[in-house]
């Protein structure tokens, strides 16, 4: 089953679980390509980097803004990135010239014949075009037990709102924010994690429940799991008085 993965370049988390995905990926499908985009960490893709570091300093203090400045910089200058990672596999990294949704980018995208498309943090909407070049579907991880936590930065939410539990979720793309049926969910207890050890377990989780997806859709017969919108709750990029009420609750960055 041709797979294609699209996902971005970010310098933090991403190199060590897309290795992981790759090496326990099932042997019935294959990673046909993965399609890089710009890195959008704390910031929005269009967004210069500068304003993006800028945004992360007023939002998250100064220490945070430290703490991923160093992350990065190390990321840069020695350990694996993203398309080192797949390079390394021997899989395809493709760099698109305009939005996803060109026609130029869809014509590249159906050159790999997917079936099944997984995204992974890609910072783009997609749409009905895109949706449909892969024959069985469109996937895409969300770290949060859905209906709940739509949008941006889970993590953040879940430990904010003092939540006991959280998780993730795979589920079929649509043309909503998050919206799609769920193909796969899995729990874990937050106990007293910090949102970078929750972020890595989540992520960790994250690829074992995309494994369990492709295999799902590689035997058919599924039952999908419904991602009711009355259920649903949705959150943006924070406000810097919502990292003062998360620091107020006890919760820690790292």
């Amino acid at each position: 089953m041709n797979t294609l993965i699209i996902t971005q370049d970010d310098p933090f988390y991403l190199p060590e679980c897309l290795s992981y995905l790759v090496n326990v990926f099932p042997s019935h499908s294959r990673i046909v390509g993965c399609i890089v985009l710009d890195v959008s960490p704390y910031g929005k893709p269009r967004e210069s980097q500068w304003r993006k570091a800028l945004r992360t300093l007023n939002t998250f203090g100064i220490g945070f803004f430290i703490r991923y400045s160093f992350m990065y910089i190390g990321r840069l200058f020695g350990k694996p990135q993203v398309t080192e990672v797949m390079s390394k596999h021997g899989i395809p990294v493709i760099r698109l010239q305009d939005n996803i949704n060109n026609a130029e980018s869809l014509n590249l995208i159906r050159s790999f014949h997917p079936e099944v498309i997984i995204s992974i943090a890609a910072n783009q909407v997609f749409k009905k075009a895109l949706i449909e070049s892969a024959t069985k579907g469109v996937i895409n991880l969300h770290t949060a037990l859905l209906p709940k936590y739509r949008g941006l930065m889970p993590t953040f939410w879940v430990l904010k709102n003092s939540e006991a539990r959280t998780g993730v979720s795979v589920f079929f793309v649509d043309e909503g924010i998050d919206s799609g049926p769920i193909l796969v969910q899995k729990e874990i207890e937050i106990g007293e994690m910090t949102q970078e050890q929750l972020i890595i377990a989540t992520k960790r989780l994250g690829m074992d429940a995309i494994v369990e997806a492709i295999d799902k859709i590689q035997m058919g017969g599924y039952q999908l799991i419904p991602n009711r919108a009355d259920e649903a709750t949705y959150y943006s990029f924070p406000a810097r008085e919502d990292v003062r009420a998360f620091l107020r609750a006890g919760k820690k960055f790292f």
